[in-house]
């Protein structure tokens, strides 16, 4: 597909350092993290071992409710096997956000999943339940869903359609750690719930994955995917009761992530509040200026985890070069991922979409960022652009 002339621009704007400004993302690397990881640098386990298990034990009690923890290699990792878990084989259909990362989407090539691409709410962007409810049929086995930007999606309404068909829903929460819905945590809700610790998440392992299952009957299956297949515990007996009867993958996370990510779970309520007062400051600050909307700004019933802050602005183009002349950085982040060749190409009925496709901005929020330098951002934006 060519591309717009629009978006032109857009590849004229080279990322920023730093020095240069205020940068749109910054990995949050907490200053424990570094005496952790040479803790496990100078022992005697630096693969999946103590760290991993302390680190699922750690993050079950906060994030998972009844469910289990299961730590990956990256997001991705996590959704493949959530994929697996869920039953899900060659030729079977589901429902999926056309407005994502391509993680979410490309498993299902892995598997030969055929996929639906829902239309995105426009005050949300998050999966629209009404394209969803004219997408379902008997054929869907599952419905996938992404809490864009670290908003919740409508989940009463989801899950009466999930249980009318009786299939899983399956939450690529990538964005969304720290978000809840209805006092309700983002990971005790759904059947299959992914995070990401990709480098400039809330919590960074470098790179990683933790995946929350609730029924706890799947989790022994999980342990030996996650690890080529095999049953560790029976291995480390040293003996042969230990056959493979599964194809598994190599989806383990080390302890050298692990214990980054324990120093960072350890500050996570300063990390999300932090983020949080942030989106309110944009929120406030924000307000009132003609030709631009804060996604996620006014709903009551859910809490935002604030990883991104996603705005509709008029002529973006523009707006892009007036913050990029303040120092300021901004980008699109995501794509529809219909606009991939491998994803089967533009689709012609998601007009919700189409409408947003040119107007969605993403500003900074980041554990770098302070309540002065958003004010500054909109003071910026309120002058015009």
């Amino acid at each position: 597909m060519e591309k717009s002339h629009k978006e032109k621009p857009m590849d004229e704007m080279p990322v920023m350092n730093e020095s240069e400004g205020i940068v749109l993302f910054y990995p949050n690397i907490p200053k424990t993290a570094i005496a952790e990881v040479t803790k496990v640098l100078q022992s005697r386990w630096i693969g999946q071992g103590p760290r991993v298990a302390q680190f699922e034990l750690e993050f079950s009690e906060r994030f998972a409710g009844k469910g289990s923890s299961l730590a990956v290699g990256s997001g991705t990792d996590a959704l493949h096997l959530a994929y697996i878990l869920a039953g899900l084989k060659e030729g079977d259909e589901v429902i999926t956000p056309v407005f994502t990362c391509t993680a979410t989407t490309i498993p299902f090539l892995y598997m030969g999943v055929k996929f639906r691409f829902a239309d995105v709410d426009p005050e949300t962007l998050n999966i629209s339940v009404q394209h969803v409810r004219e997408l379902i049929s008997d054929k869907t086995k599952a419905i996938v869903i992404v809490p864009y930007g670290g908003l919740p999606c409508d989940m009463d309404e989801l899950q009466a359609i999930a249980k009318e068909y009786n299939i899983p829903i399956i939450e690529d929460a990538a964005h969304a750690l720290g978000a809840t819905y209805k006092g309700k945590k983002v990971g005790e809700i759904s059947d299959f719930t992914m995070f990401s610790f990709q480098a400039i998440k809330h919590i960074t392992t470098g790179d990683g994955g933790m995946l929350i299952i609730q029924d706890k009957n799947l989790v022994p299956k999980a342990e030996r995917i996650r690890w080529f297949g095999i049953d560790r515990s029976n291995k480390q007996k040293g003996n042969w009761e230990n056959d493979i009867w599964e194809v598994g993958y190599k989806y383990q996370m080390t302890d050298i992530g692990a214990a980054m990510g324990l120093a960072a779970l350890h500050e996570f309520d300063e990390t999300l509040a932090h983020r949080q007062k942030l989106f309110q400051a944009y929120r406030k600050g924000l307000k009132g200026i003609s030709g631009i909307k804060l996604i996620g700004a006014e709903l009551t019933d859910r809490t935002h985890a604030a990883w991104l802050c996603t705005c509709l602005v008029e002529n973006r183009v523009d707006f892009m070069k007036k913050l990029r002349e303040h120092k300021i950085e901004s980008s699109q982040v995501h794509f529809r991922n219909d606009r991939y060749t491998i994803l089967g190409g533009r689709r012609n009925d998601l007009p919700n979409m189409d409408a947003i496709e040119e107007n969605y901005i993403v500003l900074p929020l980041h554990s770098h960022v302070t309540e002065e330098n958003v004010n500054y951002i909109c003071e910026v934006i309120r002058k015009g652009w």
